[in-house]
């Protein structure tokens, strides 16, 4: 992308995996409040450094890609209830939308080496991890 203009395609690549007890979609729970376990982020060793100034007790957001999420889902019924009238993805957190990317907020419980162990996540075993941030204080609104 040069002078500024947009983007039609880019690359992302994984900086990671996650490795967890859930084994697929119908294991994960559909919130970390939900019964999400603990889980290890196996991290990629060209990004290990990346690591540095994590520490137990950070919270953080996890972005993962859904990779076995639909990608052609535009409107969804909440949390799959038919009973609900269907609205727009970008209104939900459901998985299945243009580009599946999954936001898991939670908490370091250790760093070990390559491994960043988090206290819950919701992704199952061998979901790609796109980025690992720190989470924020409270926003204002106006």
């Amino acid at each position: 992308m040069a002078n500024g203009g947009e983007a039609d395609a880019f690359e992302a690549r994984p900086v990671g995996v996650v490795r967890s007890v859930l084994t697929g979609v119908t294991a994960a729970p559909r919130q970390p409040d939900e019964g999400a376990p603990s889980a290890i982020i196996e991290i990629r060793p060209e990004f290990t450094d990346a690591l540095a100034g994590l520490s137990p007790g950070d919270r953080v957001v996890v972005m993962t890609w859904l990779h076995q999420a639909s990608r052609e889902e535009l409107t969804v019924h909440p949390r799959g209830d038919l009973t609900r009238e269907a609205i727009g993805v970008f209104a939900t957190r459901s998985p299945g939308r243009p580009n599946p990317i999954g936001l898991h907020e939670t908490v370091v419980v250790e760093v070990a080496g390559a491994q960043l162990h988090v206290a819950s996540l919701e992704a199952f075993d061998s979901t790609p991890v796109l980025d690992v941030k720190p989470c924020l204080g409270a926003v204002e609104t106006r």
